[in-house]
C-alpha cells in the first residue's frame, strides 16, 4: 500500500525568468541568417495543337509553362554567400531570396554539386554586409544534443522547430552521394530544404535536406547534411566546381560477421582491403591486402558510406593517419591523399546506328569516373554514363551499368565496344549492382 505523505503542488511561474531554457535569445541571434528562396523555372514541353491549319500562328508561349517552388538557405559569410540544397535551385531561371527582415534580393547561382545536393548562391548587392552563421564541426555532434531547425516549411516564413539529434552517421537510402546524415526529430517539412540545423551555441551543424515520410509531412525523422561537408562546399566558393573526393588506390569490401570471425575481430566493422593498386597512394603508404580499415583521422569507419563521407571532407594533398587491423594488431599508416586519376582516358562516346545500344553514352571506367558516379567499389571496363531520352538503349540499360560483353566476347574499352556493335548484335552482357545479366536479341 502506498504511503500517505503530503503531496505539495508545484508553484506556477511568477514571471518570465521562472521559465527555464527558452530558445528565444538564440532564435533572435541566428534567424536573420536563414533566408527563404523562391525560384522560377520555365518548363518547355512539345508544342501540340489539335487541328493545325496551314499558316495559323502559334501563341508566343505555347509549349511553355512557368513553375514556382520554394525552399530555404543559410547565409554563411558576411558578403552574402548562401548555402542551400541543389534540388531547391535545380534548373531555375530566376532565384529570389527573401531575408528575415523581408528585404528581397536577386541571387546568382555560384556552383552546385548534385552528388551532395548542395549549392552556393551569391546575393546581388552593392557590397552590403549580412548576418551569417558560423559552421560547427559536425563530428562534435552527439545523439541527444538539442538542435533547432529553421526554414520556410509550406511557405510559412521563418518557422522554428526544436528537437534532438536522433542519430549521427545515418545512411538514408540514396538521398545523395554522401548518404551520411545527422538525423533529428525536429519537425522538417517541404520548404525546409536548405534551411539551418543549429546547435545551442548558435552555429550551423547541418543543412536540412530530406525527411522520411509516407504522407509528405513530418513524422519526426529528418535528415541534415553535416556541416563538415558544407564546409568543403564553402571552401570551393567563387572558384566553382565540385567536391573532389580523394582516391585511396585500393579495393575494399565491408566486414561481415563471417569476415570478422575469420580475422578475429571483436565485431563486424570496417572495410577489408581486397586489392592495392600499383602506383596508388595506398601502395605508397604501405597498405596491404587483408588490412582492415577501422578509422580515418581517428574517426571510425564502419561501412562504405562513412568512408565516402570522411573522404569528401578532406582536401587532396593532405596526409592523414589511417588505422588498420593487420595480423590481429592495430597499425597506423600515414596516407597522402590524391585526386582520382582519369586513367585510362574516358574516351566518351554516344553509340549510334541500328543496334541495341544506340543512344547510350559510354566511357572507360577509371577512378575519376567512379568518383563522379559515387562508387567506392569499381572494376575496369566500359560504363554507361547517360542514356538519351527515347533511345532504344533506354529499354535495358541505365547510367552506372557496366557493359561486359557483346555476342559473348569480352569488352575491355570503348574502342572495342564500338567495333563490337558495328556488326550484328545478338546479345549484350550487363553488370548492375553486383548482378550480371545477358539480354538476347533476335
Amino acid at each position: 500500500m502506498a504511503g500517505t505523505g503530503t503531496v505539495t503542488a508545484q508553484p506556477l511561474p511568477s514571471d518570465r525568468s521562472d521559465l527555464a531554457y527558452s530558445y528565444a535569445p538564440l532564435v533572435k541571434r541566428v534567424s536573420p541568417a536563414v533566408v527563404n528562396i523562391y525560384t522560377t523555372t520555365t518548363a518547355r514541353a512539345p508544342r501540340r495543337l489539335p487541328f493545325p491549319f496551314p499558316g495559323m500562328p502559334l501563341p508566343p508561349q505555347a509549349g511553355e509553362r512557368v513553375q514556382n517552388s520554394l525552399g530555404s538557405g543559410v547565409v554563411v559569410n558576411a558578403d552574402g554567400l548562401i548555402v542551400t540544397n541543389a534540388h531547391v535551385v535545380k534548373g531555375a531561371d530566376e532565384i529570389r531570396v527573401v531575408l528575415a527582415d523581408r528585404r528581397e534580393f536577386e541571387a546568382k547561382l555560384v556552383t552546385q554539386d548534385e552528388r551532395y545536393d548542395l549549392a552556393l548562391l551569391r546575393l546581388d548587392t552593392s557590397g552590403e554586409k549580412f548576418p551569417f552563421l558560423e559552421l560547427r564541426d559536425s563530428d562534435s555532434a552527439e545523439v541527444g544534443d538539442i538542435v533547432l531547425a529553421i526554414g520556410n516549411p509550406f511557405g510559412l516564413n521563418q518557422t522554428v522547430t526544436s528537437g534532438i539529434i536522433s542519430a549521427v552517421a545515418r545512411s538514408a537510402g540514396g538521398v545523395n552521394d554522401s548518404n551520411f546524415f545527422i538525423q533529428t526529430d525536429a519537425a522538417i517539412n517541404p520548404g525546409n530544404s536548405g534551411g539551418a540545423l543549429v546547435s545551442l551555441d548558435g552555429r550551423l551543424i547541418g543543412i536540412n535536406t530530406a525527411i522520411y515520410s509516407q504522407t509528405g509531412g513530418s513524422v519526426g525523422i529528418g535528415f541534415a547534411t553535416p556541416s563538415n561537408i558544407v564546409a568543403r562546399m564553402v571552401a570551393i566558393g567563387e572558384k566553382g566546381g565540385r567536391i573532389v573526393r580523394p582516391w585511396l588506390g585500393i579495393s575494399m569490401q565491408r566486414v561481415t560477421p563471417d569476415i570478422a570471425a575469420g580475422f578475429g575481430l571483436a565485431r563486424p566493422a570496417g572495410l577489408v582491403i581486397k586489392e592495392v593498386y600499383p602506383e596508388g597512394p595506398g601502395r605508397d603508404a604501405g597498405l596491404k591486402r587483408n588490412d582492415v580499415i577501422i578509422a580515418l583521422r581517428d574517426q571510425p569507419i564502419d561501412d562504405e558510406a562513412s568512408l565516402r563521407f570522411r573522404l569528401a571532407t578532406l582536401q587532396v594533398g593532405n596526409t592523414v593517419p589511417v588505422h588498420v587491423i593487420r595480423g590481429g594488431k592495430e597499425v597506423v599508416v600515414h596516407l597522402k591523399l590524391a585526386a582520382p586519376p582519369e586513367d585510362p582516358p574516358r574516351d566518351y562516346s554516344v553509340l549510334q546506328g541500328r543496334q541495341p545500344l544506340s543512344g547510350a553514352g559510354v566511357a572507360n571506367m577509371s577512378p575519376a569516373v567512379a568518383d563522379e558516379l559515387g562508387l567506392v567499389e569499381w572494376r575496369p571496363g566500359v560504363v554507361v554514363l547517360e542514356v538519351k531520352p527515347g533511345s532504344y538503349a533506354g529499354r535495358f540499360v541505365r547510367p552506372g551499368d557496366m557493359i561486359l560483353a557483346v555476342n559473348g566476347q569480352e569488352v575491355k574499352n570503348v574502342a572495342e565496344l564500338r567495333k563490337r556493335v558495328g556488326s550484328s548484335v545478338a546479345s549484350v552482357s550487363i553488370a548492375r549492382e553486383g548482378m550480371v545479366s545477358t539480354v538476347q536479341f533476335r
